[in-house]
């Protein structure tokens, strides 16, 4: 699917929004933020844990997307995540660790998409895929 402009602007309004929930200087709350995608209506909802709504909104070209939708929304709000980090992200009053994950409507975790530990930040998956096989790799590599 060709992402338009219009959809990572909607995405990025939505983390705004959520990040509007959780001002800087404000108390650090302990919390993660959970995004649920709704490939039949379209639409982006976030959560804290405490299943409270932050924000929702309709991003029209997710409507009935196709067989890889979970995929592709993940890579977009990753993508967006990752746009706003510095500027809007970065500057929650969430304690540390916190992460936003994709979700699917019965609260269960698809994907984390941004994590944060003090010095540590993770935008995706992909940086860890195969980790563990490289690690075996490298004591088997060390035992010989």
């Amino acid at each position: 699917m060709e992402v338009t402009a219009q959809t990572y602007q909607q995405i990025e309004r939505a983390i705004r929004k959520v990040a509007d929930n959780f001002p800087a200087g404000s108390d650090a709350v302990l919390t993660d933020i959970h995004l649920q995608v709704k490939p039949s209506s379209g639409e982006l909802l976030a959560f804290d844990d405490n299943d409270e709504e932050l924000t929702r909104v309709v991003i029209e070209q997710w409507i009935s997307s196709g067989d890889d939708f979970y995929e592709e929304a993940g890579n977009q709000l990753c993508h967006c995540l990752d746009e706003v980090r510095e500027t809007v992200v970065d500057k929650m009053s969430v304690m540390h660790p916190f992460s936003f994950t994709l979700v699917t409507e019965e609260g269960d975790t698809l994907r984390d998409l941004y994590l944060v530990d003090d010095d540590t930040v993770i935008l995706n998956r992909t940086l860890l895929e195969g980790l563990d096989e490289e690690l075996d790799q490298f004591l088997r590599d060390l035992l010989k």
